[in-house]
């Protein structure tokens, strides 16, 4: 099937672009740009392109809930195949400034769920490499 459009961005609304910018390239790499004080711009390498967009006043979203600012949204970051390496992520990613939303049940689940600093959840997820 035919696209209609090719892929460009995923747009996260947050009050501090620069900050949450450099916040997603220190998880996932890449070197924010600036086009202006209100966008900018961050290439993940080998992954998707990330814009963060000023959204004065933004509420972030209440995880898990659903009957009112629900999230509409997540992001999931391959973080390793051990727990050992989840681990790890998981103190580099507080250390930036994340904060964790669920990280009950590891041995039914494969992720671990935060909040980065604009609220926006993501996920450490941890990948069974073959």
């Amino acid at each position: 099937m035919a696209s209609v459009a090719r892929f460009r961005s995923v747009v996260l609304d947050c009050p501090e672009p620069r900050e949450l910018a450099r916040f997603y390239a220190q998880v996932a790499g890449g070197t924010p740009e600036e086009e202006d004080p209100d966008w900018v711009v961050l290439q993940v390498p080998g992954g998707p392109r990330l814009a963060f967009q000023r959204a004065p006043g933004l509420t972030p979203p209440e995880w898990p809930r659903s009957d009112r600012n629900a999230q509409q949204f997540h992001l999931d970051f391959d973080a390793g195949s051990t727990w050992e390496e989840i681990d790890a992520a998981h103190e580099k990613v507080l250390a930036l400034g994340a904060r964790p939303l669920d990280l009950e049940d590891r041995e039914k689940k494969d992720f671990q769920v935060y909040a980065d600093p604009a609220g926006h959840p993501f996920c450490l997820c941890r990948i069974e490499h073959a």
